[in-house]
């Protein structure tokens, strides 16, 4: 007997995130907390077998980038794996291009093209904190830059560097950095 199960924890301070844990139960009730590429590997394996042609290719090129981020990383040294913070890592990075085939596509009028890479990034996504919607980023930004009296422009790196620290995960810094700079002219 073995199960595995999604346990959301809720931080609270003035917002609320969420931090996903993925466990698994063997048949003597111990915990296995699971990295994220097993999960990636586990869902991949149901996709098989679901025959989703999408989320196959998909979650082949997600293994195949995380294959090839470990031997990058790998030294004489250290046989270690990426850690799930590299993960995430290289996840937004194939979201961010995935973006930018959307606008290509968008300007050819490649509707086909268009489709799957959205379709991909939604199964992209479900391996990543949720990302804070606009509101919340504008509070954010507004709430830092009060907490440190930021004054003009010279104090963008302060403001970024702290939200950086505290929201890393959950907000989009193609958004923020702008948003910031905006807020402190």
């Amino acid at each position: 007997f073995c199960a595995t199960y999604v346990i959301d924890f809720c931080a609270s301070s003035n917002l609320i995130f969420f931090k996903r844990f993925f466990i698994k139960v063997d048949s003597n009730l111990h915990i296995l907390i699971m990295s994220l590429r097993t999960e990636i590997e586990q869902k991949l394996q149901v996709a098989l077998k679901e025959r989703n042609k999408l989320q196959i290719s998909t979650l082949r090129l997600i293994l195949a980038a995380i294959k090839n981020k470990e031997i990058a990383a790998r030294t004489n040294d250290s046989k270690e794996g990426i850690k799930d913070g590299d993960v995430k890592q290289l996840l937004k990075k194939m979201i961010k291009q995935r973006n930018e085939s959307i606008e290509l596509y968008k300007k050819n009028n490649r509707k086909d093209l268009l489709d799957i890479e959205k379709g991909e990034i939604d199964i992209i996504s479900r391996f990543l904190p949720k990302q804070f919607n606009d509101e919340e980023t504008i509070k954010i930004c507004k709430e830092t830059i009060q907490l440190i009296k930021a004054e003009g422009p010279k104090d963008i790196g302060k403001v970024m560097g702290i939200i950086k620290k505290k929201y890393a995960e959950v907000l989009d810094f193609s958004k923020v950095g702008p948003l910031v700079k905006e807020l402190l002219k």
